[in-house]
Formats: structure tokens, C-alpha cells, sequence
């Protein structure tokens, strides 16, 4: 499995930046290559992806979710992958927003991808996305200040 580490400060509050990352079905407006998720419960979520013109189904798990610190998930079915994003408060207004993915790329095409750092350079991109997004808006879209 391939690890990937980036992280991102954005200014807006740690409440503000770790509820609109519980927005799950918002991801598309800033992840590349993710064309929808599902919501299916409070543990479960079905994503859509399609990268490099391959389309791509799965279900992933949340884990552990912990208000205003921490989400954490696992694949349960398709591209093996888990990570977690963690929310740490600098001051009253900025957060810092780390994510940690471990992930196994599937087929040559992604081996070769992944060597090049293609993955990682998209969740840098995503971050720096999600920071624009949370950033422009000021306020989340929704929250789920639920514990898991």
C-alpha cells in the first residue's frame, strides 16, 4: 500500500472546516475525479469516481469520527484504500487540515501513475480546492456533529 501525507491551513474555524468535511455528497465540488457519493447512514458512504476515463464504484466505511478533530475511513469494497483527516485548530480562525491516505493502485496504469506521484499531486490539488471552497463560502454547507 502506497501513504500519502498532505496537509493544508485554512482560514476559517476548526467547527467550520470539520463540518463541511462531513459533507460528504459536496466532495465532487472539490475532489478531482469524484463524480458523486452517496450518504447511506451515519457509518456508510458509496462513492463514484472516474479517473483517467475509468469509472469506478466502491463503498467505504467511517471508522471513527470525533467532532472538531478527526474522520477516519476504510474501502469495503473495490480499490483498497483508508485514511483519516485530522482538524487542528492554530487560532480562532485558521485550521490546519491534515490527510493521511493509504491506498493500493490497481492495474499498471495506476502503478506507473502512483510511482510518478500523480496521486499524491490530485490530494494536494483537492485540498487546495477544499481550502478555496470552505474559504469563498465562509460557512460550511451542512454539519453531522455525530461521534463515531
Amino acid at each position: 500500500m502506497a501513504t500519502i501525507e498532505e496537509s493544508v491551513t485554512v482560514d476559517v474555524p476548526v467547527r467550520t472546516a470539520y463540518d463541511q468535511w462531513t459533507q460528504f455528497e459536496e466532495f465532487p465540488r472539490f475532489m478531482e475525479g469524484v463524480e458523486r457519493i452517496e450518504q447511506r447512514g451515519d457509518r456508510n458512504t458509496h462513492w463514484v469516481t472516474k479517473v483517467g476515463g475509468v469509472e469506478r464504484e466502491f463503498d467505504a466505511e467511517i471508522t471513527e469520527q470525533i467532532p472538531d478533530e478527526r474522520v477516519a475511513w476504510t474501502s469495503r469494497s473495490g480499490p483498497k484504500q483508508a485514511g483519516v483527516v485530522t482538524f487542528h485548530r492554530l487560532d480562532a480562525d485558521h485550521t490546519r487540515v491534515m490527510l493521511q491516505l493509504e491506498h493500493e493502485p490497481e492495474g499498471v496504469v495506476e502503478k506507473a501513475g502512483d510511482l510518478l506521484g500523480v496521486t499524491k499531486h490530485r490530494v494536494k490539488g483537492d485540498l487546495k480546492r477544499f481550502k478555496e471552497f470552505i474559504e469563498a463560502r465562509g460557512h460550511e454547507t451542512g454539519a453531522w456533529r455525530g461521534e463515531l
